[in-house]
């Protein structure tokens, strides 16, 4: 009896030491990759192999020489392809992007009559649709020297409402249907925050910043299921372009119960970090405060996004000084401090992050001024955001870093408003405008995004013009403002892992190491090697989250 009691014993010490001398088991293994990552210190980190567990994080990263499992469940042979960690877009508009692509879309066009064709071809082929809605105008880029009118569009569309958002979302553009179903006359008023342009007596047809809801109020709401078509467009496309995870800022209700429909029928193939928009609705998907991640960490409320002004291209970016181009015009704040204050304080006791646009000097002055203030009482990690900080007044930028302030920047902002800036601002205020790299010396924090649909969701545009300070053309030579590039690595940070910190999920993705998720991207070719035009222009293969395939390139 003794004698088997001892056998017994030494068959399960022998088979615990061998258990222990095992290699790590694990469900799924991707490998012969070409794979780069950034450890948590910004480093470059190169790997051959991905070892993915049954709850889609990594267990290990494999080089050469280190031993695969012999036992799994499945293996992927990438066949020598560059792996990356999945981007994360700190700032994005995820319904408004598939809607763009359901309207009409002028964001390619390069004259007014270039556009008023495309409205008369759309018109003329979608007879069915009582209101002509869609985007992306940009009269900058027209080269024309003022807004565009009512009477522009009456020329090409009068028997029905045309409404056109500007590519900055801050304006819009109306023909005169659209304005008598609204009821704007020759008595509208401007509201507080907004302005409508005017030609002698009467609206010329623009309206900027609040005064959209004037005409906004008239257009009719999509349906939810439009909602749904809007959402799976916005998800391919994002997929498309490599990006695993974005923030949605502006998140209204509406849009909340369309990322849950497609959570609930499986249809959520990335992570979005949701921003509510305003108060109201913030707390109406949120109720006393942040979601836990759902659907397996693929939605989560994170926080309430706010205004403090407007658009630079639309003047109504608030600023210190006038407008170089438009004396007595400074833009418009949103809200008065006191406002401001509260409605940010509001949201702190809940425990809601806050996200602040703000563009202009003066704008941003009075978000890190209230930041300041709150900060002391509202302790702990609260990461107060700033969206955009475009042009901040060299005297403020040092505030990012007394409290840690993330800037939540674009790069593409910098190539596309480059010759626009120069011109609303003049050359004296340009010191603090897209102020990547002094942001970071001065110890804030950077999580870079595209806000698509204003821009291209692609990342790849935004990386080479954050270290390069150029645009596609290579201009200006030797980048604008040169001393505000970043490094290769820096701008790779800021687009995965700042923009995962941004929105409190950097424990959960944004670079490939154990117990984060396994979503990544495969390209042909390596990035950090890549010249900025073959950066620009590479092009994702497989988009994979968790471990699983969700996007493939035809």
């Amino acid at each position: 009896m003794i004698d088997r009691i001892r056998r017994g014993l030494f068959g399960l010490c022998a088979a615990l030491v061998a258990l222990a001398a095992a290699p790590a088991l694990a469900d799924a293994l991707v490998d012969n990759v070409d794979g780069v990552t950034l450890d948590a210190d910004g480093k470059v980190m190169r790997f051959t192999g991905i070892l993915i567990g049954v709850d889609g994080r990594v267990v290990r990263l494999l080089k050469d020489g280190d031993k695969r499992p012999d036992r799994l469940d499945w293996r992927a042979d990438l066949r020598g392809r560059t792996v990356m960690p999945g981007f994360v877009d700190a700032h994005g508009h995820v319904l408004e992007l598939g809607f763009r692509a359901m309207e009409l879309d002028l964001s390619d066009t390069r004259s007014l009559d270039e556009a008023k064709a495309r409205i008369a071809a759309y018109a003329a082929a979608n007879p069915e649709r009582k209101w002509i809605l869609g985007g992306g105008w940009n009269q900058e880029k027209w080269g024309l020297g003022r807004f565009p009118t009512a009477a522009d569009l009456d020329a090409v569309v009068g028997d029905r409402p045309v409404w056109l958002a500007r590519a900055d979302g801050h304006a819009s553009w109306a023909n005169s249907a659209a304005m008598a179903a609204a009821g704007v006359t020759a008595k509208s008023v401007s509201p507080p925050g907004g302005r409508i342009e005017m030609e002698g007596p009467r609206p010329a047809g623009v309206f900027v910043d609040a005064a959209q809801d004037l005409v906004q109020k008239a257009v009719p709401k999509p349906l939810p299921k439009e909602r749904d078509v809007a959402f799976r467009k916005a998800q391919d496309m994002l997929l498309s372009f490599g990006i695993t995870a974005t923030a949605d800022m502006g998140t209204s209700v509406d849009d909340w119960l369309a990322l849950r429909r497609a959570g609930d029928a499986g249809a959520l193939r990335m992570r979005v970090m949701s921003y509510g928009a305003g108060i109201e609705d913030t707390v109406r998907i949120g109720a006393t405060g942040p979601t836990p991640w759902l659907y397996a960490g693929r939605l989560r409320l994170v926080g309430v996004k706010l205004y403090a002004d407007g658009a630079l291209g639309s003047r109504g970016a608030w600023l210190k000084g006038a407008y170089a181009d438009a004396a007595g015009q400074q833009g418009a704040g949103f809200m008065a401090d006191d406002v401001i204050r509260n409605l940010m304080s509001r949201a702190a006791m809940d425990g809601y992050q806050v996200a602040v646009h703000a563009i202009g000097d003066r704008a941003n002055a009075q978000v890190l001024d209230a930041i300041a203030e709150l900060a002391p009482t509202y302790g702990g990690d609260r990461r107060w955001r700033i969206e955009h900080a475009q042009i901040v007044d060299p005297a403020d930028i040092a505030k990012f870093g007394a409290h840690g302030v993330i800037a939540s920047m674009q790069p593409v902002h910098q190539t596309s408003d480059r010759t626009m800036a120069e011109a609303r601002l003049g050359p004296e205020r340009l010191t603090g405008a897209y102020a990547w790299a002094t942001m970071l010396k001065v110890g804030g924090r950077l999580a870079f995004g595209t806000d698509y649909p204003v821009e291209s969701p692609d990342p790849f545009a935004g990386w080479a013009a954050a270290f390069t300070r150029t645009d596609a053309d290579g201009q200006p030579y030797g980048g604008w403002q040169a001393q505000e590039r970043l490094t290769r690595e820096q701008a790779w940070w800021a687009y995965t892992q700042g923009a995962a910190y941004a929105g409190f999920a950097e424990a959960q993705f944004g670079r490939l190491a154990p117990g984060q998720y396994a979503d990544f991207i495969v390209l042909r070719g390596d990035p950090l090697l890549a010249s900025p035009g073959d950066l620009r222009g590479m092009k994702v293969e497989e988009t994979w989250l968790a471990g699983t395939k969700v996007w493939q390139r035809r």
